[in-house]
């Protein structure tokens, strides 16, 4: 596909208009009382690295304001393959994107983060005992809440929109096409997966 690319600032903007003055002033330089009751309400957010989106989720509240200009996520287990992290070592910006079930309003973080293993860090972020590994530092540059119109567009929330798991193959069919694998035993190891690190977090 020979598509026609824009490829300046000036370029775009003969395209669209310069954003209205409260799409700009509400970016604030730090986070705000309102910031901070939008993280401790969430149990999910998306980080964006320079190579990699990766979901997060746990209890609402899971990420931990420690100041102003800091966040703390834990690093709950997974697949191992360290992509964000491995990112961040080579390029420390992040984009963060909170969400709230039923609240079609987004909270964007933008800034810089590092990993640390601070024992007295991540203590406190324990389930069941199981302290983190690691966790991102987070060190905020910009906040602000995003309107609800991607969310009220899609649906997002409306229990009439979602869709019969059925719809879709199951994770072992799908990976199965993607790898070359039996499909049962995929669907049997990832299934045991999830089971025993849910357990072992104490969230079964």
């Amino acid at each position: 596909m020979d598509a026609k690319s824009i490829n300046s600032v000036e370029a775009l903007r003969e395209i669209y208009a310069e954003p209205s003055g409260r799409a700009v002033s509400k970016q604030l330089s730090a986070l705000d009382a309102h910031c901070r009751k939008f993280i401790s309400l969430s149990p999910f957010m998306v980080l964006g690295t320079v190579g990699d989106v990766s979901p997060k989720g746990d209890h609402p509240g899971f990420v931990q304001v420690l100041g102003d200009n800091e966040i703390l996520i834990p690093d709950r287990h997974g697949n191992n393959r360290l992509d964000s992290m491995q990112n961040i070592l080579t390029n420390p910006k992040v984009g963060l994107l909170f969400f709230i079930p039923g609240v079609d309003e987004t909270l964007r973080i933008n800034g810089t983060a590092e990993i640390t293993n601070d024992a007295a860090l991540l203590a406190p972020m324990a389930i069941n005992n199981k302290v983190p590994a690691t966790g991102l530092i987070v060190h905020v540059e910009e906040a602000y809440l995003h309107c609800a119109k991607a969310l009220k567009r899609s649906k997002l929330w409306d229990a009439e929109t979602r869709i019969e798991r059925s719809e879709l193959p199951s994770y072992g069919e799908m990976v199965t096409r993607q790898v070359g694998a039996d499909a049962e035993d995929i669907n049997q190891n990832y299934s045991a997966s999830v089971q025993k690190d849910m357990t072992e977090e104490g969230r079964e």
